[in-house]
């Protein structure tokens, strides 16, 4: 019998969504320098221009990801996350495929993304790549960064 898969929106304060962004902070901060890091913690995606979701299998959280409103019509991916321990189970690609097809929904014009540019972080990019996502500028208040990759999705032009 297959897995129950729920993706719905969340409160970045509920228990299951603390401990979620705790890894992925703790992550990221292993990965990149202070400076280079620019992932949202409880309260930064809890703000009114962030819409915060957690994929549950089974009803246990093991996924997460946000949209946040960018001016000009964009969104920008935020906070994408999965367990060490599920990862490869296919929940990163749904989530990504949740926000994208939310982001459509909303009738937003492109979607953004700043990633890691070390090897630490190639299946992430091979993935959003994998969805058309290409190289793009800083955006949105981000500047150059060796530490960083801007990605970018016109979606009027996806498929």
């Amino acid at each position: 019998m297959p897995a129950t898969i729920a993706i719905t929106r969340a409160s970045p304060a509920e228990p299951e969504a603390r401990s979620l962004i705790r890894r992925h902070l703790d992550q990221m901060a292993a990965q990149s320098p202070e400076e280079s890091c620019h992932a949202l913690d409880g309260s930064g995606l809890d703000a009114p221009d962030v819409a915060f979701f957690l994929l549950r299998r089974e009803g246990k959280a093991i996924a997460m990801g946000a949209l946040k409103t960018l001016s000009g019509g964009g969104r920008e991916l935020k906070s994408m996350h999965t367990l060490a321990e599920a990862r490869g189970s296919g929940a990163g690609r749904q989530m990504l495929e949740f926000l994208l097809h939310r982001a459509r929904a909303e009738q937003a014009t492109a979607i953004y993304l700043e990633t890691g540019s070390t090897p630490d972080f190639l299946a992430a990019r091979r993935l959003y790549e994998s969805y058309g996502f290409v190289e793009c500028p800083p955006f949105e208040g981000y500047t150059e960064d060796p530490w960083s990759l801007f990605m970018r999705l016109d979606l009027p032009a996806a498929t």
